[in-house]
């Protein structure tokens, strides 16, 4: 009898196992809100230089009193190319003559112009209070804005491999309640940073928890369920993340201070962290860990709540160590991080995966390019994870793993692509095409679990946290790439959607899961 049949025996999917699944399944809703944040804590409001009127034109003080705005705007800020106002320029010396109805047509890119050394004004119609306003971070200090998220997204890398050895150590349960319990402190002393240097420290921790709860969740829910209910577990949690995407709009809509949002956010994480001392074990890790007899007490307390203490006061240790000695066998073979690039195979499945959440984030943390309301563009986004991990599901079972992949990947690369030929003022077609690419790319992201060994050797919680670490490499780039922007406007796409399609390709050689059972070393990935 294997340790899936024992599970079965004590009630498979019973009460235990349902409420298990919802406890863990709730912090899911709030990881969306910290891994998409920043775009509304650093969303970037219209913006200009200060204006400054110089003191000694006495001649002009009758004149400057009367002035309108517009006026004093007109003869304060040159225009950039667009007709508009620059927003990181202003006149030297005030233009007076630009008020003069029958002047001439002045070609103000010849007037000096100097930097905002006076600071900025901000539209607040839109994003009422952001880090951008409170630091500044505009002009020559843009780039720390994508810094910022791109740090958070280390973080979420350096977790992924530290959390998966520490959990295999320590346990998953005694690492989910650590993270929790990080989330909600980190999270909170980021809303009350006092410069930018602090917040990014605390984001970059908050990252660090992020993973921990990830991946330590996955596993801790994995282990106590049945095997054939786990695809559907694993689409429970998929949408509990998509329905973290709503509840982020909504709330970022209610509260535009970025630092009351993200004190909201974050306060729900020591609710998380109280309850999850009720969590059991996973009784799994026990017995590979050496402690057979607590992995007992656990499976029994589970056998009572689902009403099968008969069947929970049949098992001892003895039966629990030969249920499980294909996993105690394993167990003693270790991996490392260079395991994802080792070997043929692994890494075109490292490269495909971190180039799929490259895309991803390129898109969901770039709301703002699409020129239509960031409150519902955040919910279009959420909203199209609903229908396309519903078809992924439907592909995965009636089509096949290798094919849906390899089309969605290209699908969303070419739709990447496309709006770069789509002019700006056609916002809805814009908005079309990003949204089919996300759709497309989240149904990926929703079927690369299993090309990883995860369940026996290989995919203990370590081998678990260092296949996402290859696929927050792409996470991390996405934000620094939509820097290029400034040599070229196009770039960032080119690169966002070129990435997918190479991926595409690259997927065709995989090896195909549909209907085959888990890899659990690297050795049967190669074979496949």
């Amino acid at each position: 009898m294997s340790f899936p049949e024992l599970l079965d025996r004590i009630g498979g999917m019973g009460r235990f196992q349902v409420m298990h699944v919802a406890f863990l399944a709730i912090p899911l809703l709030m990881l969306a809100s910290h891994n998409l944040l920043q775009n509304f804590t650093a969303g970037i409001p219209e913006h200009r230089c200060q204006v400054r009127v110089m003191a000694n034109y006495t001649h002009h003080a009758n004149l400057t009193a009367s002035l309108h705005a517009e006026d004093l705007l007109r003869v304060s800020i040159p225009m950039d190319r667009s007709q508009k106002l620059e927003k990181c320029r202003r006149f030297v010396t005030t233009q007076w003559q630009l008020l003069n109805p029958n002047a001439t047509s002045t070609n103000t890119i010849e007037m000096d112009t100097e930097p905002c050394v006076d600071g900025w004004t901000y539209d607040n119609s839109l994003f009422t209070y952001t880090i951008i306003t409170e630091w500044d971070l505009v002009c020559e200090s843009r780039t720390l804005q994508q810094m910022a998220q791109s740090l958070y997204m280390a973080g979420v890398l350096v977790g992924s491999a530290l959390f998966g050895g520490l959990a295999d150590r320590f346990g998953r349960k005694a690492l989910l309640i650590w993270c929790y319990l990080q989330m909600a402190v980190t999270g909170i002393c980021a809303a009350f940073s006092p410069n930018f240097t602090t917040y990014c420290i605390f984001r970059f921790l908050t990252g660090l928890a992020i993973s921990g709860i990830s991946v330590n969740s996955v596993s801790l829910c994995i282990e106590w369920i049945p095997t054939n209910v786990r695809a559907i577990v694993g689409t429970i949690n998929g949408y509990s993340y998509t329905t973290g995407q709503f509840i982020l709009a909504g709330v970022a809509y209610a509260i535009p201070d970025w630092r009351w949002l993200q004190l909201t956010v974050s306060l729900p994480f020591f609710v998380f962290f109280l309850y999850s001392w009720l969590f059991v074990e996973s009784a799994r890790w026990l017995v590979i860990s050496g402690k057979p007899e607590r992995a007992v007490k656990g499976l029994r307390k589970v056998a009572r709540i689902n009403g099968k203490m008969e069947e929970g006061d049949k098992l001892s240790t003895e039966v629990l160590k030969s249920n499980m000695q294909k996993e105690l066998s394993s167990a003693k073979t270790s991996h490392t991080i260079t395991d994802l690039v080792r070997t043929p195979t692994m890494r075109k499945i490292s490269c495909g995966v971190s180039c799929i959440c490259f895309a991803y984030y390129g898109l969901a943390m770039d709301l703002q390019n699409f020129n239509v309301n960031i409150y519902l563009t955040q919910l279009i986004f959420g909203a199209v994870d609903f229908p396309a991990k519903f078809i992924s599901v439907l592909t995965i079972v009636f089509i096949g793993r290798r094919f849906s992949q390899a089309f969605s990947l290209v699908l969303a690369g070419l739709c990447i692509l496309a709006n770069i030929f789509v002019s700006q003022e056609l916002q809805t077609l814009r908005m079309v095409f990003a949204v089919i690419g996300k759709g497309s790319l989240a149904c990926v992201t929703s079927q690369t679990s299993e090309l990883w060994p995860i369940y026996t050797s290989w995919g203990s919680q370590t081998g678990l946290g260092l296949g996402g670490t290859m696929a927050r490499v792409g996470s991390i780039m996405a934000p620094l790439v939509r820097l290029t922007g400034e040599f070229f406007p196009s770039l960032p796409l080119i690169i966002y959607g070129a990435a997918p399609i190479v991926s595409g390709l690259a997927t065709c050689l995989l090896p195909e899961t549909h209907n085959m059972p888990l890899p659990e070393t690297i050795d049967e990935v190669e074979r496949q």
